[in-house]
């Protein structure tokens, strides 16, 4: 539809005429944008071609080649290259085959027979001559046909276990990387045997590689315990200097205050510097291994700690059977000390309680420490294990320990060859569940 005030419209070759506006027109069109020209211009990529976006025969190939393992991969490289060359093998075979019977055919003649007779004669012969070569070069072909497959399947059984065997040293590289841990990287080489190629020199990297980690290990473990030994005199000094001052009888209220605070500080450091030098004894290699049966451990612990559960309103049960393992008593026992106390210092709920269990379970080793209280998030769970890490961040409350309990426990196990897990418990609390290597 065109305005009336709309001007005509331009010829061909001619400038458009614009037509007459008021001002009130010119200050609405220059408000408004103007019209869009040109392509489009998407706002963002370009849309996706639906013809471009289905896959094509070779990307189908690429996707079924890209899931087919290494082993299988070797395998149909030596099956597709033995038929190749078997088929090679039987094209030269059968055009010799021909070339030997047209060698070999006798050439006969009639010198008595009219020349007419002994024309056909040799069409004749001629024709037997080919049809010797034809059938031989059936016989030949059909039965190097069966030959070279029932070949070709023994090629692909022999060149599955030539790439197994090829492998192996990958195996063996992949199986010593799933046993590393902290406490393994001293001992733990690939070693591999062999003459000196390609995967031989990647052994020795690899092997080479956990010796510097190991280093690297050992060294920040000895810094952790040296600065934990030299950390503990000034506070040892700092603690027999508070007691004198408190046992001063001329000594102020405010003065025997400041200084039980301190001592309480002095404490927690103390409490902090023994947990850090416990933790970096864990998690070197074991240097005492003796029989030890969990059962007893756990029994001087539950004996230990009943007062502090009794003080803390706690309810502990106790189901204790025999469950023998080697390693350092010292060690499992602060490991076991480390879960009731746990378990006690977070059983906030009142008329608490608390399980300790030892036992068999399916031919390992297994102890479990289970308490009530507040709620513990799945996602928090495997956090707990961290060195310093407590429920939710919490370190206004650190009060309740420095936060190397489940740090301890962990390095302790691993040190033994075991895991440890933990899941919250139905209704609130903690369950954490220790596996060792039986006896």
């Amino acid at each position: 539809m065109i305005s009336p005030h709309s001007g005509r419209r331009a010829g061909k070759g001619e400038r458009p005429v614009p037509a007459p506006t008021t001002p009130a027109v010119v200050s609405s069109a220059r408000l408004q944008p103007p019209p869009p020209t040109g392509p489009p211009v998407w706002d963002g990529p370009p849309p996706v071609d639906a013809s471009a976006a289905r896959p094509t025969f070779l990307d189908r190939v690429r996707a079924v080649v890209d899931r087919v393992s290494i082993r299988w991969r070797l395998t149909i490289t030596y099956g597709v290259l033995f038929f190749v060359a078997g088929m090679l093998l039987l094209f030269v075979i059968y055009m010799m085959v021909g070339w030997a019977i047209n060698e070999a055919w006798p050439g006969v003649t009639l010198p008595d027979a009219p020349l007419a007779y002994e024309q056909k004669f040799q069409q004749q012969w001629t024709w037997y001559q080919h049809a010797a070569i034809d059938e031989a070069r059936k016989a030949l072909l059909s039965r190097s046909l069966l030959a070279l497959a029932g070949v070709g399947i023994l090629a692909i059984i022999i060149g599955y276990l030539v790439a197994d065997r090829a492998l192996k040293p990958i195996q063996q590289m992949t199986a010593t990387a799933r046993k590393l841990s902290g406490t393994t990287l001293a001992h733990e080489r690939i070693g591999l045997k062999g003459p000196d190629d390609e995967l031989k020199e990647l052994a020795d990297t690899f092997d080479a590689m956990l010796t510097r980690l190991n280093v690297a290990f050992d060294t920040q473990r000895r810094f952790v315990a040296n600065a934990s030994h030299e950390l503990r005199t000034p506070l040892t000094i700092n603690r027999t200097v508070l007691e004198i001052a408190l046992g001063d009888p001329e000594a102020s209220g405010d003065l025997k205050a400041l200084g039980r605070t301190l001592l309480e500080v002095n404490a927690r450091n103390e409490q902090l510097i023994e947990g850090l030098l416990l933790l970096a004894r864990s998690e070197r290699e074991l240097s005492v291994r003796k029989p030890v049966d969990m059962k007893d451990v756990a029994e001087t612990v539950v004996d230990q700690l009943a007062s502090r559960a009794e003080e803390a309103g706690v309810t502990m049960t106790a189901e204790l059977q025999s469950a023998g393992t080697e390693g350092d008593p010292v060690l499992l026992e602060r490991c076991m000390a480390n879960l009731v106390e746990n378990a006690i210092k977070h059983n906030l709920s009142e008329s608490g309680r608390l399980w300790v269990r030892t036992g068999m379970v399916e031919g390992a080793l297994v102890v479990q420490v289970a308490n009530t209280g507040p709620h513990v998030p799945a996602y928090e769970v495997n956090s707990l294990f961290e060195p310093f890490r407590r429920l939710n961040a919490d370190r206004v409350e650190s009060a309740r320990g420095a936060g190397l309990g489940l740090s301890i426990v962990r390095a302790v196990v691993r040190a033994h060859g075991g895991n440890v897990a933990a899941v919250p418990r139905d209704g609130g609390g903690l369950v954490v569940t220790v596996r060792l290597q039986s006896r």
